[in-house]
This record gives C-alpha cells, sequence and structure tokens, in this order.
C-alpha cells in the first residue's frame, strides 16, 4: 500500500471512530440563551463530533419537567438557585454546577427614541396613555422576569405600572410581544437586542444591576447525563474559550 493510501486509510478510519463514540445529549436551555447556544452547539459539534438537541424555555418549567422525570441530560438555567434545588433533590450532579454567564436585563422598544438611556420612560404618567402595555416575562417561572419585577419595585413605580402588564410565559415570547409591537415596552434580555456591537432595532436601556438580584446562570449536569460522554463533553466544552467568545459577542458577562 502506499503512503498516500495509507495517509487517507488512516483519516477514514479515525474519522469512523469518532462517529462510533459521538453521541447526544438533551440539553434544556434558558429562552434568553436562544441565539448564542444554538452557535454554541454548531461550535460543539464541529469540535468534539457530539450532537446538542437543545429544548428552550422558562428555568422554572423546565425544574418542574425534570422533576416529572424529563429526559434532559444538562440544564443551562436563567438563575442558580434552580440548579441547587435539583442538586438538593438528587436530580443533579453534586459538585458539577457551575456558572457560564451573568446575564443583563433590559428594557426595550421596537420604536425608535421611546426608551432614553435612563429608563426614565418609566416614571412618566400613564394618564394619558391607557392603552399603553409593559411586557415582562412571568416571574413565577423567569429569572427574567423576577428581575424585571423587582427592578419595577426598587423604582417604586410598580403599581402604576401593574395594570398595564403583558405577561410572557418566558423571555422569548415576551421579546415577541414587543417585536409585534402588541407591547410598546418590555424587559428583555441584552442578549436579544444587542447585536454586532449594537442595539439590533428600537430603543434599550441597560438595567443597572443594582436594581435586581444577579442573573447569574449556572450549568448542571443532571443525573441522567452523569454517564453520558456528550453530557460531559459540553459541560467541559462551555468552560472553553469558544464558548465564551460567542456568549461575549452576545452581551453576557463570562
Amino acid at each position: 500500500m502506499r503512503l498516500w493510501q495509507r495517509a487517507v486509510l488512516a483519516v477514514f478510519l479515525y474519522g469512523s471512530l469518532a462517529l462510533v463514540h459521538a453521541g447526544e445529549v438533551n440539553v434544556a436551555v434558558a429562552a434568553n440563551l436562544s441565539a448564542p447556544m444554538q452557535k454554541i452547539a454548531q461550535a460543539f459539534t464541529q469540535d468534539t463530533g457530539h450532537t446538542a438537541l437543545l429544548a428552550f424555555g422558562a428555568t422554572g418549567k423546565f425544574y418542574a419537567q425534570i422533576k416529572h422525570g424529563a429526559p434532559f441530560q444538562v440544564l443551562l438555567a436563567a438563575d442558580d438557585e434552580t440548579p441547587a434545588k435539583l442538586v438538593a433533590e438528587g436530580l443533579g450532579q453534586a459538585g458539577s454546577a457551575f456558572t457560564y454567564a451573568t446575564g443583563r436585563l433590559a428594557l426595550w422598544s421596537k420604536q425608535v427614541g421611546v426608551v432614553d438611556d435612563q429608563g426614565r420612560v418609566l416614571l412618566g404618567p400613564l394618564s394619558q396613555q391607557p392603552h399603553i402595555k409593559l411586557a415582562l416575562a412571568d416571574p413565577r417561572l423567569a429569572p427574567y422576569g423576577a428581575a424585571a419585577l423587582q427592578t419595577l419595585t426598587q423604582l417604586g413605580v410598580w403599581p402604576r405600572w401593574q395594570s398595564h402588564v403583558v405577561q410572557g410565559e418566558n423571555i422569548a415570547q415576551t421579546y415577541q410581544f414587543v417585536a409585534t409591537e402588541n407591547a410598546l415596552l418590555g424587559f428583555v434580555a441584552w442578549s436579544q437586542v444587542w447585536v454586532d456591537g449594537r442595539v439590533s432595532q428600537g430603543s434599550a436601556w441597560v438595567v443597572p444591576q443594582h436594581l435586581h438580584e444577579p442573573l447569574r446562570q449556572d450549568a448542571l449536569l443532571l443525573t441522567k447525563g452523569k454517564d453520558q460522554a456528550a453530557a460531559l463533553a459540553l459541560m467541559a466544552y462551555l468552560k472553553g474559550e469558544r464558548a465564551k467568545a460567542i456568549l461575549r459577542a452576545h452581551g453576557y458577562e463570562v
């Protein structure tokens, strides 16, 4: 066999071996992470051969699904409390959780000039705008919704806005309320509106972090993933520079 033929055969055998060992991991992903996680999943497959099967939704809803036996192997939460609860309840691997990103909350309008860079739009009178709507995610299920409620409370404006709220099940649905202009304003994840170093459209205010609890987002290896190579590989991959670079590009702190 000629040298070049041996080289081709070696590459083929190596590739075949990689495919044999490649696996799939079922991942429950907080809705705010939709865009960057899709990119991370593509890079993960390119670099490891494994495939990440992604489901997006509210962290609180995933918690309930995992408790009822959902086949997830990794949870990428929008908080650090849910992973801790799952570990305490025996559904997550102790010592596996880590903060993969810290998110930022933003007040956003699709219309230019509606939201100022200090968020003063929240302080103005509503008597002449009875039909104005403010979107936020369900605070009981979505950490970004809880942060929005904390912000409104800290600013002392929750009583005036309460009757104007339209509530999304998760941050992705909340974003859609504003994007379709069913709500003039909405509290969304900064990562949803920060694209290529600028606000993608409309106007936005990044909420100061002292107005709400930190949005530390933890990854957790669930019990069903403890012996799965693809799940272990994804947990390690999220700590790597390629994943971190994608998260930074979408406005997260890592």
